[in-house]
C-alpha cells in the first residue's frame, strides 16, 4: 500500500548583508607599530563626535587641552581615561611568581579602593579628583569630556562628565507581519567530557524541523538564520603541553572539530548559519578574531549557507542590524570595573560608543595604525554577547545626546549549551527555545532602537 508523504512546510527566507569589513584585517603586517597609535586614532575619532555635544552641553565654558588647564579656572577637557590600578597584573609579577617559593594569589577582579583615574591627550596627562567621577565605573581607554578646574593640590577636580552617548541609528524596518526568527546560540563546547550528544541532536532536529508535531515544525520553518557566537569546541587542554603529539593524541584533538562539522552540515543543509570564533576555539587570541578556517569544516563548508565570520560580528537580516561578540569584551570589563550585571556593562559600551574599551590595555587586540574598528558608529538593532553565565534580558529606552533616535536594549547570556535564544524580526519579541522539556543551547544580548 502506498503511503502519502506528509506536506512539506517551506522555510521562510530573509535577505542577508555582511557588515564585517571593519573587523577583517587586510594585508596584516607588523612593522614595529605601537599601541599608542590606536589610542590616538580613538581619541581623534571620538573627540570629533564629542565637540558638537560639548558646545550644546556647556556653551559658555571654554574647551582646552590638558596643558591649557589653569588653576581655579573652569574649563572642559576632552581626553582618554587611564585607570591606575593597584592590583592590575603585570609581567614582572608573573616573573616573581616563577622565582618565588610561595605563588602569588591572582584575584578574579582587580579593583582596589586606592585606584584613581588620569586624563590624557596629545599634550599631557593630569590626575583626576572629586567624587563625581568614580574609578570603579570606568576603565582605561574610555574617551570623555570633563568639566572642572585645577585644584590647589594639582589635580583636576571633576564637576561633571559628558560621554559620547548612544549613536544614531538607521530607521527601523517596517513590520512585515511575517513571523521570522533568528536563533542565537553559544557555548556548544563540542568535545566536553560532560556534554551529551543527545542535546546537540535535539538542537539540530528542532532547528531543521525534524522534531515535534506540525505546530513545532511550522515554528522551525520560521527560523531564517542561525548564529553561533563562539566556544563551539572544547579541546582537551592536557594535550596542549608544548610537546610533540603522538598520532593518537592528534586524533583526539581533531575529534571535537569533526563532530562539530557533522552538526553544522546537518544545519547548513536546511538554513543559513554564521559561526564566530570564541576564546576557546582554534583561532587567534587577539581581537578581532579571524574567522575559523574553512578547512576545519570540509563537509559543512561546501554549502553556500555556511559562513565563517570574525569576532566581533555585524550583519543585517531584512534590514535589522545585528552586532555582537563572543563575550571577551564584557568579561574583561567585569574584571576591571564594577556593575550590577553584564547588561550594565553592555549598556556602557554603547554609551561610550566603543565595543572593547579595555583593548589593548588589558584585552588583546591587533595594533591598528590609523583606525579603531571597535568604535560603534551606528546603533545596532540587536546587540548580543555570547558565553555568559546565565540568560538575561533588559529593555532600556533612552534618547542619545545630540540625537533624536530612541534606543531599546535587550541582552541575554549563558554558558550552558542547552539554551537557544530566538529573536523575532518583526515584533522584536524574544524567547528561549525548549523541546521535550529540554532546553538547548545559548546566552546573549540585544538592542533595538527607533
Amino acid at each position: 500500500m502506498e503511503v502519502d508523504s506528509p506536506d512539506k512546510i517551506p522555510r521562510k527566507q530573509a535577505s542577508y548583508h555582511s557588515l564585517d569589513e571593519p573587523f577583517v584585517i587586510q594585508k596584516e603586517t607588523y612593522g614595529g607599530q605601537q599601541y599608542s597609535q590606536i589610542y590616538f586614532a580613538r581619541l581623534q575619532l571620538l573627540r570629533a563626535l564629542l565637540r558638537p555635544l560639548v558646545t550644546s552641553w556647556k556653551p559658555h565654558v571654554p574647551i582646552c587641552n590638558v596643558l591649557g588647564i589653569e588653576r581655579g579656572k573652569e574649563c572642559i577637557v576632552v581626553g582618554t581615561l587611564y585607570k591606575h590600578m593597584k592590583l592590575k597584573p603585570s609581567v614582572l609579577d608573573e616573573y616573581s611568581k616563577e622565582r618565588s617559593a610561595t605563588p602569588i594569589t591572582i584575584p578574579h577582579k582587580f579593583m582596589h579602593q586606592d585606584d584613581y583615574l588620569v586624563l590624557e591627550d596629545e599634550s599631557g596627562r593630569v590626575k583626576l579628583g572629586g567624587s563625581f567621577l568614580l574609578p570603579s565605573q570606568y576603565v582605561t581607554g574610555v574617551v570623555v569630556s570633563l568639566l572642572g578646574s585645577e585644584a590647589d593640590a594639582g589635580y583636576f577636580h571633576v564637576d561633571d562628565v559628558l560621554e559620547a552617548g548612544l549613536p544614531s541609528q538607521l530607521e527601523m524596518p517596517l513590520k512585515s507581519g511575517e513571523n521570522k526568527y533568528v536563533v542565537l546560540i553559544s557555548g556548544l563546547n563540542v568535545g566536553n567530557s560532560t556534554s551529551n550528544p543527545l542535546q546537540y541532536q535535539l538542537l539540530v532536529d528542532h532547528i531543521t524541523g525534524h522534531l515535534g508535531d506540525k505546530q513545532a515544525q511550522g515554528m522551525a520553518a520560521q527560523i531564517v538564520h542561525l548564529v553561533i557566537a563562539g566556544n563551539s569546541v572544547e579541546i582537551p587542554h592536557g594535550l596542549l603541553n608544548k610537546q610533540n603529539l603522538a598520532s593518537t593524541d592528534q586524533s583526539r584533538i581533531a575529534e571535537p572539530i569533526k563532530e562539530l562539522d557533522m552538526i553544522l552540515t546537518e544545519i547548513a543543509a536546511g538554513l543559513p548559519l554564521d559561526i564566530m570564533p570564541g576564546p576557546n576555539d582554534p583561532a587567534n587570541f587577539s581581537l578581532p578574531q579571524k574567522p575559523l578556517n574553512r578547512c576545519l569544516f570540509p563537509s559543512s563548508a561546501t554549502y553556500n549557507t555556511f559562513r565563517s565570520c570574525p569576532n566581533p560580528h555585524s550583519f543585517e537580516i531584512d534590514g535589522v542590524k545585528f552586532l555582537g561578540t563572543s563575550g571577551q569584551n564584557i568579561d574583561d570589563l567585569e574584571k576591571y570595573s564594577e556593575g550590577r550585571d553584564k547588561l550594565e556593562f553592555m549598556e556602557r559600551t554603547l554609551r561610550w560608543r566603543h565595543l572593547a574599551p579595555t583593548a589593548p590595555n588589558t584585552l588583546g587586540c591587533y595594533p591598528f595604525i590609523d583606525t579603531d574598528p571597535f568604535l560603534i558608529k551606528s546603533c545596532p538593532h540587536v546587540y548580543f554577547i555570547g558565553n555568559q553565565e546565565k540568560y538575561d534580558t533588559k529593555l532600556i529606552k533612552g534618547t542619545a545626546e545630540g540625537f533624536s533616535s530612541r534606543g531599546y536594549y535587550k541582552a541575554a547570556s549563558a554558558k550552558t549549551p542547552q539554551l537557544s535564544w530566538y529573536w523575532h524580526l518583526s515584533s522584536w519579541a524574544h524567547h528561549m527555545g525548549t523541546s521535550r522539556n529540554m532546553m538547548y543551547g545559548m546566552a546573549l544580548g540585544s538592542l533595538q532602537c527607533s
